[in-house]
């Protein structure tokens, strides 16, 4: 919490853009500190991994999945973005790694833990 504002950190694949900016924009008129993602690899920034070599790509995913994990650290809570209730290996990671820090998680749709 920033003095009166819960801090909620986006998560989900950022194939989801529109979605993304369309909960960012209702969070923060709801009165929420939003912090999202810093690019969006699968929907509009594809040249950031274009003429990289696989090891570099490999270091930078590392460096951006830790970087989403400490803005996680920094939140009350997350907000998964998950269209048609879609959540791959990272968001799957992200909302572990929430839980595992008592940090609340809510979801765009509803969602159903697989069996």
């Amino acid at each position: 919490m920033q003095g009166k504002y819960p801090v909620i950190t986006l998560c989900g694949s950022t194939r989801f853009k529109d979605q993304f900016m369309e909960a960012q924009k209702k969070l923060t008129l709801e009165g929420n500190i939003v912090i999202s993602v810093g690019l969006f690899g699968h929907s509009g920034d594809s040249e950031v991994w274009e003429n990289m070599d696989e090891g570099t790509l490999t270091k930078t995913k590392e460096m951006l999945d830790d970087i989403h994990k400490r803005k996680i650290d920094m939140s009350d809570e997350i907000f998964v973005i998950n269209v048609g209730g879609y959540i791959g290996d990272s968001t799957r990671s992200e909302i572990e790694y929430a839980l595992a820090h008592d940090k609340k998680v809510r979801y765009l749709e509803a969602y159903k833990e697989k069996a």
